[in-house]
């Protein structure tokens, strides 16, 4: 049996219709910024309490516009699948990376560069914010 990672994902898009990745500190893969939700928390306002801590976004939980439930391997914890409730929703303030997050980059989702990617976002995140634009 797979053990699965419950998380809330935020695909952040700017005016020129980049998308903010994010790598945790001790970690090499580019993610969608977000985490886990605590006991009882929705995922809209877990998303909006881990953009806060980790990038100094505030933005309220009613801004997220669902975008689905997408799921793969997770790309720091061997053995396990990250579930994912993701969202939608636009930034063009500053992003300071904080807490856990060592480095943040802002990427054209058809063209990402050689950023090494977790399976999520490189295989469901990107091709999906792809078939939306």
């Amino acid at each position: 049996m797979t053990k699965a990672i419950r998380i809330a994902a935020a695909v952040l898009e700017n005016r020129k219709g980049q998308v903010l990745l994010v790598r945790k500190r001790g970690t090499q893969a580019f993610m969608q910024p977000g985490g886990k939700m605590e006991p009882g928390e929705t995922p809209r306002a877990a998303l909006a309490r881990e953009l806060m801590e980790e990038l100094n976004v505030s933005l309220p939980p009613a801004v997220f516009e669902p975008m689905g439930r997408i799921s793969a391997l997770a790309a720091n914890e061997p053995g396990w699948i990250v579930e994912a409730e993701l969202f939608h929703a636009d930034w063009d303030g500053e992003v300071v990376a904080a807490a856990e997050i060592d480095a943040v980059r802002w990427v054209d989702p058809r063209y990402p560069g050689d950023l090494p990617l977790a399976p999520l976002t490189r295989d469901s995140v990107l091709p999906l914010c792809c078939e939306t634009t």
